[in-house]
């Protein structure tokens, strides 16, 4: 087995590097980058990002970040681009090229190719002096003094700022757009971000059974109330008011404090005043009183008018948690 103080050195040097080199990448934002972040936010058309190699893979990633904050864009790998997927870029969109050298043949024959429309050309690229650079609209400078690989070869702290650089954009369009929390739920919705953002407590109580007993209600009942609902609880109600509630905790009580529990009703082993929520509010807002109150059930309320039970576990199948 290799030494472990050898190993965590060389992890220790490559994240050192790496955030070394994004730290430098600061100072090297111009009017450029804010030109090109106008543009793409004037244009009526989509973002498509392309790029050869490892270039391309951060291409992919930055697109998928473009387009859960709000900017559409689209994938078109360098070496596909001309062998027929050219016909991705439309008239009005904007093509983001991404390469480290600026000058490997493929981005070689691309550029003429997107030039010969009226598509705005961005660059982004290690190379100010480039092909790219020189043919694009506008430069975004992802310039690195060396690579984290010892041998100056494999792309690491290159394709690091590359990526960086894909998330300024993206960030900075985000907020001239006034993307909301709001707006990432809608593009987001089957995810656990998302559910924090749109998933009610409604959607949650829907779904389980409603444990309610009347405040008369024999112990008998509200135990085998409790056991089918499978909730750990029950509410106990007046009509559709709830005067209290019985847990799994106030049954264990009772059996220790009572020998006799025959006569015994709702009324008597309830705790009175019990934790309800709105069911018109968000899930996670159910989660951070269950927190604060140390309990893990609330009842579900619309007014007055009980609507059934939310519980932790709840919260956790959903990913709120």
């Amino acid at each position: 087995m290799k030494d472990s103080k050898a190993i965590l050195a060389v992890a220790k040097k490559t994240i050192e590097s790496e955030s070394a080199s994004i730290h430098n990448l600061g100072t090297l934002l111009n009017e450029e980058f804010s030109d090109a972040v106008n543009c793409i936010l004037e244009s009526k058309g989509r973002v498509i990002v392309s790029g050869i190699g490892k270039s391309a893979i951060i291409a992919s990633k930055i697109v998928a970040t473009l387009n859960s904050t709000g900017t559409p864009s689209i994938f078109m790998h360098a070496g596909d681009a001309i062998h027929g997927d050219l016909g991705t870029i439309q008239e009005n969109d904007v093509v983001i090229c991404i390469s480290k050298s600026g000058s490997t043949p493929e981005i070689k024959m691309l550029i003429p190719l997107i030039k010969r429309g009226t598509n705005k050309l961005i660059a982004m690229t290690g190379n100010t002096e480039s092909y790219l650079a020189n043919e694009a609209d506008f430069v975004l400078n992802t310039y690195v003094e060396k690579e984290a690989c010892p041998n100056n070869l494999a792309p690491t702290t290159s394709t690091t700022a590359q990526l960086v650089m894909g998330d300024a954009l993206a960030i900075c369009l985000l907020k001239l757009k006034g993307f909301s929390s709001k707006d990432f739920a809608k593009y987001h919705p089957g995810g656990s971000l998302g559910k924090r953002l749109y998933l009610r407590v409604s959607d949650i109580v829907a779904t389980n059974q409603k444990p309610q007993v009347h405040i008369d209600a024999e112990v008998k009942k509200v135990i085998v109330e409790i056991s089918e609902k499978m909730l750990g609880v029950t509410a106990v109600t007046d009509g559709n008011e709830i005067v209290g509630i019985v847990t799994d905790g106030d049954i264990r009580r009772m059996l220790n404090k009572y020998d006799n529990i025959s006569g015994l009703t709702a009324k008597d082993i309830m705790s009175k005043n019990p934790k309800t929520i709105s069911v018109d509010v968000l899930a996670i807002e159910a989660l951070e009183l269950m927190q604060e109150k140390g309990i893990s059930q609330l009842l579900g309320v619309d007014g007055k008018k009980y609507m059934g039970v939310v519980h932790l576990h709840n919260l956790i199948n959903e990913g709120i948690l």
